[in-house]
Order: structure tokens, then C-alpha cells, then sequence
């Protein structure tokens, strides 16, 4: 796909990409009017960034603006496939936000969850899907029929994270022994950008979100930050621990990167 059919598709839902609110210039870009960010800065080339704000330009203050200006052009291709890309993602994250109600479905180990209110019980229980009956995954939540949407979505973070906690112990019991490893401390993460650290005295993050991802990503995560335990850092050597516990840990990160996951706001 060139990069204009794509901009086409990406490009025409969100016109924050094309003119965001920061922006102090504007050209026209593979026919398209489009706004930037200019910033000068102490450097010695120019650098483009595309973000969910649209692109920004950091430039030297001894280059001139037509200079800026057609540099923005020879990078059209890169710029309009990224904006493109930014704004597919959008799609995805606007299509994630989850309405908090009773009937709500939320992914859970790659499935959808329905969640029900159900005041009558004493404690949240999980319904297993009954196909033959049509029922999916269910999720009956301790609420009265009349709750709020921040009380069914607290709940259901509340039951999703004491989940994500019991399997990343049973993944990682699986895992570690295998690999050589130990883990001293298991802490939970809630950070929007990063799925898991880990330390050299044996402590491990991760983050409570991949439980809404198939078990072989969160796996794929678990083995990543435990092959750290023995190799601080990227190398040739941390990946070949990887790929001897997980053979086709390439494609399981791919379902990482390309993962999308509900919005708890």
C-alpha cells in the first residue's frame, strides 16, 4: 500500500494528526495540508517525530525554514506512513474504550469476557464458556443492578489484576526452574508503555494489563524478563536464552506490538 492510499485510510478520522493543536507551521505534504511542530534546538541535523500529536520537527537555529521546510518534504513518504499508522492506531484505542455496564465484554487471555451485576452473590465468580449453549466467559460481579459504571469498571481492574497476579506466579514457578533462574520479588505494573523489567537482585514487574492478551504472549513476556536475571541487557546471548526456553518468541512478540488494550477511564 503507498503511503497516500494509507494516509486515506489512517489519516481521514482524526484531523489532530494533520493540524494538532501544537502545531506553529504548516505545508502542503503529498497534497495534504498539514501542520507541525517546530522546535530549535542545540543539535547538528534535523529530527522528525511522529506521535499521537502529529509530527514535530527539531531543527538546528542556524537552519533556515525553506531548509526545514524541504527537508519535511524529502521525508514525505516516512512522514505520511507514520501519520498513517499514528492514526489506525487512534481507531484502535477510540474502538478499545469500554462502555462500563452491565453486558460489558472485556478481552481476558484473548477471549472476550462478558461481565454481569449480580447482587445477590457474595463474592465475584467466573463462569466458564459454555459453547454449546451459546454463553460465553462470563464475569459475575458482587454488585446491585443499579451500580455505576466506575464501580463495574473498579472490580472488574480489581479482579482482572488479582488475576494477572496468580498467573504470572504460576507462569513464572513454569518457567524459572527451566531457565536457571530465581525470582526474589513479583510486583504488579499499571505503566501505559512498558510490559515488564527486571532487576539484578531478582525482582520482577510486570504489567497486569497482559493478562487481556492470549497466554502465550504473557508467557512470551514472562520468559523475556526472566532470561534478564541472567543477562542484564539485549545482547546475542540474552536472546539465544530466549529463543532455547521460546523457539517462536518472534511471533509471539508480534502479538504484543500489535496488541490494543482496553482503556480502563
Amino acid at each position: 500500500m503507498s503511503p497516500r492510499s494509507t494516509a486515506d485510510t489512517g489519516l481521514a478520522h482524526s484531523e489532530a494528526l494533520l493540524r494538532p493543536a501544537e502545531a506553529n507551521r504548516e505545508l502542503v505534504l503529498g497534497g495534504l495540508h498539514l501542520g507541525y511542530l517546530l522546535k530549535r534546538a542545540t543539535r547538528r541535523t534535523i529530527g522528525f517525530v511522529v506521535g499521537p500529536r502529529g509530527l514535530a520537527v527539531s531543527a538546528p537555529r542556524w537552519v533556515s525554514q525553506p531548509q526545514i521546510d524541504g527537508a519535511v518534504q524529502l521525508k514525505a513518504d516516512w512522514i505520511l506512513r507514520k501519520l498513517a499508522e499514528q492514526g489506525q492506531r487512534l481507531v484502535q484505542i477510540d474502538a478499545a474504550r469500554i462502555a462500563w455496564r452491565d453486558g460489558a465484554r472485556v478481552p481476558y487471555l484473548g477471549e472476550d469476557l462478558l461481565v454481569r451485576t449480580t447482587g445477590t452473590l457474595t463474592r465475584t465468580v467466573l463462569q466458564e464458556a459454555q459453547p454449546h449453549l451459546g454463553q460465553p466467559r462470563t464475569l459475575h460481579l458482587r454488585l446491585p443492578a443499579g451500580a455505576t459504571p466506575a464501580q463495574i469498571r473498579d472490580s472488574v481492574q480489581r479482579w482482572l489484576q488479582q488475576q494477572a497476579r496468580a498467573l504470572f506466579e504460576a507462569r513464572i514457578a513454569h518457567f524459572a526452574a527451566a531457565m536457571g533462574v530465581q525470582v526474589i520479588r513479583l510486583r504488579l505494573s499499571s505503566a501505559r508503555t512498558r510490559w515488564g523489567s527486571a532487576s539484578s537482585d531478582g525482582s520482577v514487574r510486570l504489567n497486569w494489563r497482559l493478562v487481556h492478551f492470549p497466554l502465550a504472549t504473557l508467557d512470551y513476556v514472562v520468559v523475556h524478563e526472566l532470561a534478564h536475571l541472567r543477562e542484564m541487557n539485549h545482547s546475542p546471548a540474552f536472546w539465544a536464552i530466549v529463543r532455547a526456553v521460546m523457539p517462536d518468541y518472534e511471533a509471539r512478540r508480534r502479538t504484543l506490538k500489535d496488541g490494543v488494550v482496553p482503556v480502563f477511564d
